[in-house]
């Protein structure tokens, strides 16, 4: 069976440890707006697609059905790893929001230089990731999104390659 988009709303609303108020109040509507999307009698107006994406820590693309496409390409479909950008995006529960885009060609020199990437986002930190590991599964072909963390205090750390 597949998932309602109002099933979808709630999956990842109850995923993000929100209630219907709590994403009502961050995008100035009612509790009962929510509870109609989540029952599948009404949908969110597109305007306002993109901040409940962010609300609930998800991409668009996931957030209207699509799966993230995590994979290993073989030899002869990979890019170029020079061309390619290692993408993260944290959220801290007090709202701290940090996007970075790298070039993976800076990335390796940074690696290679002995030094680790420090990003953060009020209390969320990227201090424990391994980012020598995530380089050699980058060599090894891997694409998409590759790290997905949602703490239990409400902090979120989504790494990406493209």
């Amino acid at each position: 069976m597949t998932e309602t988009l109002g099933q979808r709303l709630q999956r990842l609303r109850k995923q993000a440890s929100l209630t219907q108020e709590d994403v009502a109040n961050q995008l100035n509507i009612t509790a009962q707006a929510v509870s109609k999307w989540e029952n599948d009698i009404s949908a969110p107006d597109i305007s306002a697609l993109v901040p409940l994406s962010h609300i609930l820590g998800v991409s668009l693309n996931e957030l209207l059905g699509e799966e993230p496409a995590t994979k290993v390409l073989p030899q002869d479909q990979r890019k170029n790893i020079d061309s390619m950008f290692l993408r993260v995006k944290c959220h801290s529960s007090d709202n701290d929001d940090v996007n970075v885009n790298l070039p993976l060609a800076l990335v390796k020199v940074i690696l290679d230089s002995g030094g680790n990437i420090p990003i953060s986002a009020g209390k969320v930190s990227l201090a424990d990731i391994d980012f020598n590991k995530i380089y050699q599964l980058i060599e090894s072909g891997l694409v998409g999104k590759i790290v997905d963390v949602n703490s239990g205090d409400g902090d979120k750390i989504e790494i990406w390659v493209e």
